[in-house]
């Protein structure tokens, strides 16, 4: 029954702004419908505020970095960014994206951390033909069961990330038994879900799992407790931010970390968080499809423009919002009525990333590679350095 309530709530949530959105109508203006002469409006949706503001500064500066570069247009159209603050959740988002669209009148959406936003809109931006291309929320739904032609994403999907790291790991303990942690929300459970189904399938076995209270866990001494008694040959988790910073430095702590390796869906040591997590971050292994030590010359430029812009190196939040910038390039050459940029969208082909070579897969989702990462000292810095592919296009 682990996270129902908060099911619960989200569902009801959704169904009261789906009425209130059925009172507004959908109606589009002129400029919505691209008929006008003017500059395309896209509104950007990221956190301003609260604990996912870091990600949405990287996201903002992401997308602007590539806007600049074309010299403020895209698809050959002077571009008019309209920037609204996602805060924290789906009380906040939803009515933000709710303004964008009918007050600001926007061609199209770009943005999103929270995946309970994401889904809130979906039925907002299909019923007013309006695209929303989704730089970061990862609830696999998204390009799965609730897919729909006005969504697509650059991002990821939770259980993706996850999945690629669990044959690699089953590998490592040589039928060893693996604990599971994440927190106890949607997308610690996708992505815990995720790496069980490959790592099984790769004929591993779980010593046990935990899903912590979600922003709520600040302890996780007990956990590590029934770890360290669990007899487990290795850990993985799904934490990010402040969670991820405090289990971590905990795990070090607590002795594990030279004692059962510690393996992680990548957003646990990435950015501003390992920058917190100091030497306890050191020897733990990753899946992400993105590190800014990738060897490719469009990252080696990108990383070097990127940290002599905004004066820190690109997050995978950055490249996310930078593709999504990119994809909605070429879309728009095809026009600027939403039913011409989902045209657009489709007839994408390769995207050359800093992330490497992708392409939408059928669910309007990123077919990419996922690296293995490790994190170790270069000179005076910790970085996630690349080990391997895993898996992807």
């Amino acid at each position: 029954m682990r996270g129902v309530g908060r099911s619960i709530w989200i569902a009801a949530f959704l169904g009261l702004t789906a009425s209130v959105l059925a009172g507004c109508g959908s109606s589009l203006s002129e400029d919505q419908q691209g008929t006008a002469e003017g500059p395309v409006k896209v509104g950007l949706l990221v956190p301003k505020s609260g604990v996912y503001a870091p990600l949405g500064k990287d996201m903002e500066n992401g997308f602007r970095m590539y806007l600049d570069a074309k010299g403020g247009k895209l698809g050959g159209r002077s571009i008019d960014v309209v920037v609204a603050d996602e805060g924290g959740g789906p009380e906040s988002g939803v009515p933000a994206a709710q303004k964008l669209l009918q007050q600001d009148r926007v061609n199209v959406l770009v943005g999103i951390v929270n995946s309970a936003v994401a889904l809130g809109v979906r039925d907002l931006v299909t019923d007013s033909k309006v695209p929303l291309i989704v730089a970061n929320a990862g609830a696999d739904a998204i390009t799965g069961a609730q897919r729909s032609d006005y969504v697509w994403r650059t991002s990821f999907a939770n259980g993706e990330v996850a999945s690629a790291l669990g044959p690699y790991v089953a590998e490592q303990v040589k039928g060893g038994k693996v604990f599971l942690m994440a927190p106890d929300y949607a997308a610690g459970e996708e992505a815990v879900g995720g790496f069980r189904k490959a790592f099984e399938g790769a004929g591993g076995t779980v010593a046990g799992s935990e899903f912590t209270p979600f922003g709520k866990t600040t302890n996780f001494q007990p956990y590590l407790a029934r770890i360290e008694r669990s007899g487990a040959k290795a850990v993985y988790c799904f934490y990010a931010g402040a969670e991820a910073v405090a289990f971590v430095k905990q795990y070090q702590q607590f002795g594990l970390a030279s004692k059962i390796p510690l393996y992680c869906s990548g957003f646990a040591t990435e950015g501003g968080v390992l920058k917190a997590q100091g030497d306890a971050a050191l020897g733990i292994r990753t899946s992400l499809h993105y590190s800014d030590q990738i060897d490719n010359p469009t990252n080696q430029k990108f990383v070097a423009d990127y940290t002599a812009k905004y004066g820190d190196p690109p997050t995978v939040y950055a490249v996310q919002a930078y593709d999504a910038a990119a994809v909605l390039d070429q879309a728009l050459a095809k026009g600027t009525t939403g039913e011409a940029i989902v045209e657009g969208l489709k007839g994408i082909g390769e995207i050359d990333s800093p992330r490497g070579r992708w392409r939408f897969n059928d669910g309007q989702g990123p077919e990419q590679t996922y690296y293995l990462r490790n994190t170790e000292e270069q000179g005076s810095q910790i970085v996630n350095a690349v080990v391997q592919p895993l898996s992807g296009a």
